[in-house]
């Protein structure tokens, strides 16, 4: 089907621009390892799990929001996202590869933030994992959104913590509660956000880039 041929060439060209320039997933390292060792010597010895797992989600939101925010960028720099939006695809695919690019980031991201947490704290179980690939996508959902929204203003890194933070707050809340409560009902919660919020950002998007 075209659509996904077009979904999986703009997604091998985000991946292929990383890997020649090395600058979001680097810097998304840098960013979560440095919170996590901040907050290990910040916190007092023996704080509560609800505290350090508290920590933890918080560590990975403004992780995620650093990727956002360069997510557009070199479509932007390099003067080619209006010649993406006028191509002959769909203009959803654009915000799929660019979900699924974002996902890889965070995702390689997340393969070194919780060992690290557990190393600098203790280990997480198996919901906080569960809540965690859930939140990811729901996060890279709505982030990709916003991120068109804000890649064509001047204050771009202003602007999109503006819209993005208020949509991930209940993901916040849902994955904080999976992890402490250890109560499931919070992991339904964050596959019905993913459900809502991806069929709602892919029909959106292509409106979005219309206005820009």
């Amino acid at each position: 089907m075209r659509y996904f041929s077009d979904v999986g060439a703009l997604a091998r060209k985000d991946l292929l621009i990383e890997l020649r320039a090395r600058e979001t997933v680097p810097a998304m390292l840098l960013f979560v390892l440095s919170t996590l060792t901040i907050f290990h010597f910040a916190v007092p010895r023996g704080a509560s799990d609800d505290v350090t797992l508290g920590l933890l989600w918080t560590a990975i939101v403004f992780t995620a929001l650093l990727g956002l925010t360069r997510a557009f960028v070199p479509e932007r720099e390099q003067g080619v996202f209006d010649a993406l939006v006028l191509a002959p695809s769909d203009r959803s695919a654009i915000w799929a590869a660019k979900s699924f690019s974002v996902l890889a980031f965070l995702g390689l991201a997340q393969l070194v933030a919780v060992p690290a947490f557990g190393l600098f704290f203790h280990g997480v179980g198996w919901r906080t994992v569960a809540a965690l690939a859930l939140a990811d996508i729901g996060i890279c959902a709505v982030g990709t959104l916003t991120g068109a929204m804000a890649v064509v203003g001047r204050a771009r890194e202003l602007i999109l913590p503006l819209l993005f933070l208020p949509l991930a707050i209940p993901i916040v809340a849902a994955g904080v509660g999976a992890s402490i409560l250890s109560d499931s009902k919070y992991l339904a919660f964050l596959a019905l956000y993913d459900a809502v919020f991806v069929l709602l950002s892919w029909g959106a998007f292509e409106f979005v880039v219309a206005e820009t």
